[in-house]
């Protein structure tokens, strides 16, 4: 499947056409980034790029956008409200092909495939839950409004048998305010779609004893009746320590762009990315899995233009 992801955005790059060897003017102007909710992955990496954004282009001024996470970022991006936003690739796919929940198809295209989300489904540690299924007639958070999370937790339920509106409680909380709710014994169980480690999990579980549930009896169903962007993973026993490695899904965070965009500015968000690793890595370690070779990878968004020339003139 990677194999044949790649092969196709290697194709899209080698046909855009090059602008010359002239390195493109550093772009100015207000830049907005899209993010996701405080104590999640997208915060944390989205904060470190907006400075590395500061650092290197001293003409723009970079303002960063806290959001519900990837609806809310396709939907900002796609209405020029934010210059670049992080999303997830399912979502992603929905918005490109103007599938529910977005209205009409968006015109957005990527800078790069960056890292996996891992769906993480937490209760606390004495919790009888055991499967997807055990949630019934519980109360549980299945993400914040407009986030990848609240997509993809519907979709578990749902291949599990349960309605999201009639046979569980669903509440509509951001990652730190589901940590907190778990704690306080508000809730019973909370859905996070996240890089490795989610700070909000981990300072969660530095007071209260937690565990993940094993999703494995539903990630072939889940496969089957979504797609492909969707991958069997475990989240190792490293992770957060106290338990044994659990089985989940994964499916990839892209950075997003509208697609007129112009190639310059694409080319030195992009470029910026890369040149500052090291600083997004200090953010959040998920930045170490960026990679040239697989950042191209953005099917089933296409690359913008002005991206792909940045991968075709950095490789040797």
């Amino acid at each position: 499947m990677w194999v044949a992801r790649l092969l196709i955005a290697l194709a899209l790059m080698l046909a855009c056409a090059c602008t010359g060897s002239t390195v493109p003017n550093r772009p100015s102007g207000e830049m907005a980034v899209a993010t996701g909710n405080p104590g999640g992955v997208y915060a944390e990496y989205g904060a470190g790029y907006g400075e590395v954004i500061s650092g290197r282009l001293p003409s723009a001024s970079v303002r960063i956008l806290r959001t519900g996470g990837s609806v809310d970022n396709l939907r900002q991006v796609d209405a020029g409200q934010a210059r670049v936003g992080f999303a997830l690739a399912d979502a992603a796919a929905d918005a490109v092909a103007g599938r529910p929940p977005f209205g009409r198809a968006l015109r957005l295209v990527a800078l790069a495939a960056l890292y996996d989300n891992y769906v993480q489904l937490v209760v606390r540690a004495d919790s009888p839950v055991q499967s997807v299924k055990a949630l019934r007639g519980l109360r549980v958070s299945v993400g914040s409004d407009g986030s990848g999370t609240g997509l993809i937790a519907d979709r578990i339920l749902k291949v599990a048998g349960l309605s999201p509106e009639k046979d569980v409680t669903s509440l509509r909380l951001d990652v730190r305010e589901s940590a907190a709710a778990l704690a306080a014994g508000r809730i019973d169980a909370f859905f996070w779609s996240g890089g490795l480690p989610t700070g909000a999990i981990t300072e969660l579980r530095r007071g209260t004893a937690i565990r993940l549930v094993d999703l494995g009896d539903v990630v072939g169903e889940l496969t089957q009746s979504y797609g492909e962007l969707y991958t069997e993973t475990t989240v190792p026993s490293v992770v957060y320590g106290a338990q044994s490695a659990v089985t989940t899904v994964s499916v990839p965070n892209f950075l997003v762009v509208r697609r007129d965009m112009p190639d310059s500015e694409a080319y030195w968000l992009t470029r910026l990315l890369f040149e500052g690793q090291p600083q997004l890595i200090r953010a959040h370690p998920e930045a170490r899995r960026l990679d040239r070779r697989s950042a191209i990878a953005t099917d089933p968004l296409e690359l913008h233009p002005g991206a792909a020339r940045w991968y075709r003139e950095a490789h040797p």
